[in-house]
């Protein structure tokens, strides 16, 4: 069964070669659509499965239209869209792939195509370093030089899925083998259960008696479109947006190992094997074993094997003292439970001997949400039914942000000054309408403005005055080096209206690497200035990253975790934001979303 994300990747591939053969109008269409569709919150391929009129059932998707949805129904029923495949047969191209290089676009992708026959990133660098690009109409030598810096950084990220797909995937295997009746417990593991910004492949354990059993089931689960190997307690598949799914099966009494194990990181799990090793134990995935009284226990500092160590039965020497729980394998170095996504050698083991860990903030801490975006400016929905989204989620406050005008901006979107003073009485009727009907949540009004390349705002000082919230994000100039970046965010941050710098580095994940600014001395500003540093939530971003956010909480800086919400459904992306806070170590007193509205208040006006 195809998942809402593989649908709403396809509109997306649409919408690229559409727009890479110059059709006008029908991409921003399939977008919209494809967003609507990866945020549906049940399964749309039930509703193209509908016996009656299943084409109607999917055009209820806000922003799917007849003819989209006649070609998800086409996908669910045949497995192919005949136009995308006639598309896909006109320009056979990497798309995916090739608009991960910064500044290439669709339209650049068609046009190198047509032009030089490019269908891939491997052809791409070479016209690139054969000077080919330079000689294309609208090209020339600078950009080729761009395309060529960036091959690399787009080959990497291109092994790499986002956190936002790669958890969510993960949380559907973990539900899905738990629902297994051989399973007696399952869990995410690997750099999904860390919640790094990326994943190499999702890491799934079950623990059970019955691996075949287990293995069999796995192999049916509705995601997967290919196995790639399988085995008595070891079964990997792919999904079918390209994703790899590794599962293992273990002695449920040896589950708290395994699970403390496959969690990593590597150096975290190092870092403990030498705990264990100067206490005579031996710690792996079968669980923690008192080697005292063993000659060759088969392990050396780094966690290798020796050659009497090379099969299960020699890794299990010793007597066994805990292996069941995670927490049972901490305690037997004398640790309390290291949270997962501490565990990267970063200090996290040292602070744990000294009862020092942070205690770090809790999805269920956020009171509010201080970013977020209306049909206004580039958002999808009205500003109530922003507003009411974030009511449902018992939020005591949001702040509708949208953007102002200055450069960078994505479609010159931003709002005129004159449109935000005008957006301030649809803000108020807005507030009026929640009052009445009951709901508890204050709507603050505010915008996101652009930092200019010199640090200033592009939103004049008198309107910013009479704004509840100014968030200050660079959205252009993004290749400055790292001393005028610097200089550019900290003027930013010291101006007397600036209560956020948004997204500080601009950086979009696997896409472009943004800004890279001194984090010591924004977060140093940033505490003098009674500025807040966001960290934006939203899975593309993640801005600040997690070791930007730990500079800013050694500074004693605020960070406020926003999703920069461009539909009410965006609003559930705040998870991402909370546990890169916890990477980074933040507490909740750290956290300015974590605040009450009082508390939001006397921030801003402080």
């Amino acid at each position: 069964m195809p998942t809402n994300d593989e649908l709403a990747t396809l509109l997306e591939e649409m919408a690229d070669l559409l727009e890479a053969t110059d059709v006008e109008y029908k991409p921003s269409a399939y977008r919209r659509a494809a967003e609507n569709v990866r945020e549906y919150p049940e399964p749309v391929e039930e509703l193209a499965t509908k016996p009656d009129d299943p084409e109607d059932a999917v055009a209820e998707i806000n922003r799917v239209g007849d003819a989209i949805a006649a070609k998800l129904v086409e996908y669910v029923e045949t497995g192919e869209i005949e136009e995308l495949e006639q598309l896909r047969e006109e320009l056979p191209v990497d798309m995916a792939a090739l608009t991960s290089v910064e500044g290439v676009g669709p339209k650049t992708v068609g046009t190198l195509y047509e032009e030089l026959g490019i269908t891939d990133l491997d052809d791409l660098a070479e016209a690139a370093r054969n000077e080919e690009i330079r000689e294309v109409s609208g090209f020339g030598a600078k950009t080729e030089q761009n395309i060529l810096d960036g091959i690399d950084f787009a080959k990497q990220a291109h092994e790499r899925t986002l956190l936002g797909k790669g958890r969510p995937l993960g949380e559907s295997a973990e539900a899905f083998l738990a629902s297994i009746d051989a399973v007696e417990e399952a869990a995410l593991a690997g750099s999904n259960r860390r919640w790094k910004e990326t994943i190499g492949d999702v890491d799934v354990l079950a623990a059970s008696d019955d691996g075949e059993a287990v293995v069999d089931a796995f192999l049916e689960w509705e995601n997967s479109t290919d196995t790639i190997e399988a085995g008595p307690t070891k079964a990997s598949l792919r999904t079918g947006d390209g994703v790899r799914v590794d599962l293992r099966v273990v002695d449920p009494h040896e589950f708290g190992a395994a699970l403390q194990y496959f969690t990593g990181s590597a150096d975290h799990n190092i870092r403990l094997r030498n705990l264990a090793i100067d206490r005579d134990l031996k710690l792996n995935e079968y669980g923690c074993f008192d080697v005292s009284d063993v000659d060759d226990p088969g392990e050396g500092p780094d966690g290798s094997r020796t050659s009497s160590d090379s099969t299960d039965g020699s890794q299990r020497v010793g007597e066994r003292i805990a292996g069941e729980t995670e927490e049972g394998m901490y305690a037997a170095l004398d640790l309390p439970l290291i949270p997962p996504e501490l565990r990267e050698n970063n200090g996290e083991v040292e602070a744990a001997a000294a009862g020092n860990l942070p205690d770090l903030v809790e999805e269920e801490e956020i009171r509010g949400d201080l970013h977020a975006h209306s049909e206004w400016s580039d958002g999808d929905t009205t500003i109530e039914e922003m507003a009411l989204g974030a009511a449902e989620r018992d939020y005591d406050y949001l702040a509708l942000t949208d953007h102002g005008e200055g450069p960078g901006v994505f479609g010159n979107t931003g709002l005129s000054n004159e449109e935000l003073r005008e957006q301030m009485e649809t803000v108020e009727a807005v507030r009026e309408t929640l009052e009445e009907a009951g709901h508890d949540l204050e709507l603050l009004h505010g915008v996101e403005t652009n930092i200019t390349t010199d640090g200033g705002l592009s939103t004049p000082d008198d309107l910013l005055a009479d704004l509840d919230i100014v968030i200050a994000s660079p959205h252009a100039a993004l290749g400055q080096d790292r001393e005028e970046a610097t200089e550019r965010l900290v003027d930013a941050i010291e101006h007397p209206e600036t209560d956020i710098l948004g997204h500080p580095t601009g950086r979009l994940i696997n896409q472009r690497p943004g800004l890279s600014p001194d984090f010591e001395r924004l977060a140093a500003a940033a505490a003098d200035a009674g500025t807040a540093l966001e960290l934006n939530a939203n899975p593309n971003r993640l801005d600040l990253p997690a070791e930007a956010v730990r500079v800013a909480v050694e500074a004693d800086a605020t960070i406020a975790i926003g999703t920069d919400a461009h539909r009410p459904g965006a609003l559930d992306e705040m998870r991402f934001g909370v546990h890169t806070a916890r990477r980074g170590w933040a507490e909740t007193e750290d956290v300015l979303t974590a605040r009450d509205l009082d508390g939001v208040r006397a921030f801003l006006e402080d």
